[in-house]
């Protein structure tokens, strides 16, 4: 867990005021420092360690001192354990210190500093995808190798920085808004205030959003709703703001929901986008967007308490909170992750994974351990096939809802998944929670049980011995590459949109022909 210091981020897109004070975190990034505002829990077992050693105290003697076995120190001195500060302001009083001399974010020494360095590095996932065993960070370890250590692995992160293809910068750039969204757990307090305003300003009386009170939110902010059957197929919808009018595909009542697709594009001027300094900047609006109309279609109020109700009655499922809310599952899931740890102190993670295997998109703050590549980044990484994001998919119900618990090497979780169609095929959408957590959840008494290794390959990416022994070497698959595997990143402010269609629309559309 990352204990907050109070300390704000600078102002977002558009000079927006900054997000508040960001909610403590279960696990901070280990491959990087924390976010903003935040203490990583090594420093926080490094400080811990010096001044108890200082004092010439043992692990005993600490222990002792605040009611915990000396493993139980062990494991917060090595950042290995969740730091709640009511267990912090006891270990400070003991080493007759104040609680912010163990949460301040410097490291005591510049020993301590290697130490961190070394222990986040052999954390992240480019320490793991080298494939070899980590070095033990005690005081054995010279600090003339440790200091080399750190150095070698800051160069090999770098080379393959430098050496990255063009399209790495997007994945770079998600990666890192990942991060930031565990450090948060994947809640924007200032995003639900927001949402609270626009539903109180039309008058909202609680519960579903209605597809009336969809047009009302629209016609509060002063825009008008127009459909075109020849919107450029590079956008999911165009605002002029010039005339004040949204337009949106004639298809868009045959979606899922459609009224997502109203409140996302109305979402950006209530955030006050401008145009993206980068492609960072453009991912960091596309959550944004995607989170305030989540939080309209499924209001932070009425949700958490039909959650805690739920909790109470150790009957969560995201089922309900999709039916009372008469949304998408899809929306339930991403409500169900931004408002879990929060209200009901459940740490969370959500995935979608495609049916050829592959991650879309996951954000997780319980410790699971996403498929990466060596700069982190998840997308297009094949997922365990004894997972549930995977397993769901031969499941011949899909009516009913898919429980499945799985042992990995980073713990055991409980997952409920559902697949769902869409234009690029069948995905399936999961929440998962660990094993200490369950017990809160419809589906807990599930039988289904899967067993992973990954990143190991012998667990699934290596075919079986018999099909090996008699088809290596006997097959030549024609292999099915995406182009956006060899393309550059789009240029343009608005990745991908070709802004010469754009402006042609609407000049045909504008009103008057101004």
């Amino acid at each position: 867990m990352s204990v907050t210091t109070g300390t704000q981020r600078p102002a977002g897109p558009g000079g927006r005021a900054a997000p508040s004070t960001p909610t403590p975190s279960r696990r901070a990034p280990a491959s990087a420092p924390p976010a903003e505002g935040l203490v990583d829990p090594i420093v926080i077992g490094r400080r811990v360690r010096h001044l108890r050693t200082a004092r010439g105290m043992t692990l005993e003697d600490l222990g002792a001192a605040v009611g915990r076995a000396p493993s139980q120190v062990s494991l917060l001195e090595n950042g290995r354990r969740e730091v709640k500060v009511s267990f912090l302001q006891r270990v400070a009083a003991a080493l007759g210190v104040g609680l912010e001399e163990l949460l301040s974010p410097e490291p005591p020494t510049r020993r301590a500093a290697l130490e961190v360095a070394l222990e986040r590095a052999q954390r992240g996932p480019l320490f793991a995808s080298l494939g070899i065993g980590q070095v033990k960070v005690g005081r054995s370890l010279p600090t003339d190798a440790l200091d080399a250590l750190v150095r070698l692995q800051a160069e090999v992160r770098r080379l393959l920085t430098e050496r990255a293809a063009t399209p790495e910068e997007a994945r770079r750039a998600n990666a890192e808004l990942r991060a930031e969204m565990r450090a948060r757990d994947n809640y924007f307090p200032e995003l639900e205030e927001h949402a609270r305003d626009l539903l109180a300003a039309i008058g909202h009386p609680g519960g579903p959003l209605s597809q009336r009170a969809t047009g009302e939110i629209a016609a509060h902010l002063g825009f008008s709703l127009h459909h075109a059957g020849d919107l450029p197929h590079s956008t999911r919808s165009v605002t002029d703001l010039r005339h004040r009018r949204v337009y949106l595909p004639h298809g868009v009542a045959s979606q899922p929901d459609p009224r997502s697709a109203v409140l996302q594009a109305l979402a950006s001027h209530v955030l006050g986008h401008t145009e993206p300094r980068d492609y960072g900047d453009f991912l960091r609006q596309r959550v944004e967007t995607n989170y305030l109309a989540a939080a309209l279609l499924v209001p932070e109020d009425d949700a958490a308490a039909m959650l805690r109700q739920a909790k109470a009655a150790r009957r969560l499922s995201v089922e309900d909170l999709r039916d009372a809310f008469a949304v998408t599952y899809e929306t339930a899931a991403h409500r169900f992750t931004n408002l879990a740890t929060r209200h009901l102190d459940v740490p969370v993670h959500f995935m979608k994974v495609h049916e050829s295997g592959v991650l879309h998109k996951a954000y997780e703050n319980d410790g699971v351990r996403f498929p990466s590549d060596p700069l982190g980044a998840i997308e297009g990484q094949p997922v365990c096939r004894r997972w549930t994001a995977r397993t769901v998919f031969d499941v011949d119900d899909r009516f009913s809802p898919y429980y499945q618990y799985t042992d990995t090497p980073a713990g055991t979780f409980w997952c409920t998944s559902r697949v769902q169609g869409s234009a690029d095929g069948d995905f399936s959408v999961s929440v998962g929670v660990p094993y200490a957590h369950v017990r809160w959840f419809q589906g807990r008494e599930t039988p289904q049980r899967g067993t992973s290794t990954c990143p190991d390959p012998a667990c699934c990416h290596r075919p079986p011995a018999d099909l090996a022994e008699r088809w290596a070497g006997r097959a030549w698959p024609a292999a099915r590459p995406h182009a956006s595997m060899l393309a550059a990143l789009p240029a343009g402010a608005f990745p991908g949109v070709d802004e010469t269609e754009v402006f042609a629309f609407l000049e045909r559309h504008a009103p008057g022909g101004a």
